[in-house]
């Protein structure tokens, strides 16, 4: 692991994966929900867990320095289920990627049990992990300028549904009513790192 320092009282740490930033940020929310890491907050992200608010940044990096990143599994907090409809306008491409015929693509989506890696992006915008390296797609050569709220898109490893309208690049195979972000509700943001997804059928009205 590769520790910086951030501010005055943040840490920066950098692993390998995205698995070994999944298992660190768990083994963190482990210590601290035990009293045994005092830290404000915990930000997961691709290969880097942000610890903002330490009271013992110096201490905290020697430890973390010399140590080998965690490898147990984060253990998933709770499953959302995400009613979607498999109409994007990307499937073709995105079942020509995969070999595939384009009815295959959401039957293999839906099949898949996704965990949220973390968030960013766009407030409740998760990114998940779960489908196999060899259905990783690349993004869209020209990027949409406005990519409707409630678009499944995939892009590399993740899949993500888009909270609201935004420009985007992903590759677009379906349409959630879900609402990700939601300010009045509590949390507001539907999905949270650690959190498992499906993606659960239903008929395109």
């Amino acid at each position: 692991m590769r520790v910086l320092p951030v501010g005055t009282d943040a840490l920066l740490v950098e692993v390998a994966s995205g698995e070994e930033a999944q298992a660190l940020h768990a083994e963190l929310l482990r210590r601290r929900a035990e009293g045994a890491l005092a830290v404000r907050e915990i930000v997961p992200a691709a290969r880097t867990v942000l610890l903002d608010g330490l009271a013992d940044p110096a201490g905290l990096a020697d430890e973390l320095g010399g140590a080998a990143p965690p490898s147990t599994a984060p253990r998933a907090r709770g499953t959302v289920e995400l009613p979607v409809r498999y109409d994007g306008p990307d499937l073709v491409e995105v079942a020509a990627h995969w070999g595939v015929p384009a009815r295959e693509v959401g039957r293999i989506h839906a099949e898949t049990e996704f965990l949220v890696a973390f968030c960013g992006f766009a407030p409740g915008f998760g990114y998940l992990t779960g489908l196999p390296p060899r259905h990783d797609v690349p993004r869209r050569a020209t990027p949409r300028t406005a990519v409707p709220a409630g678009s499944v898109g995939l892009a590399g490893p993740y899949t993500g549904v888009y909270p609201r309208s935004s420009p985007g690049g992903w590759q677009l195979i379906g349409t959630t009513d879900a609402v990700l972000w939601d300010h009045a509700r509590v949390p507001a943001a539907l999905l949270s790192p650690g959190t498992r997804v499906r993606f659960v059928p239903v008929d395109a009205v």
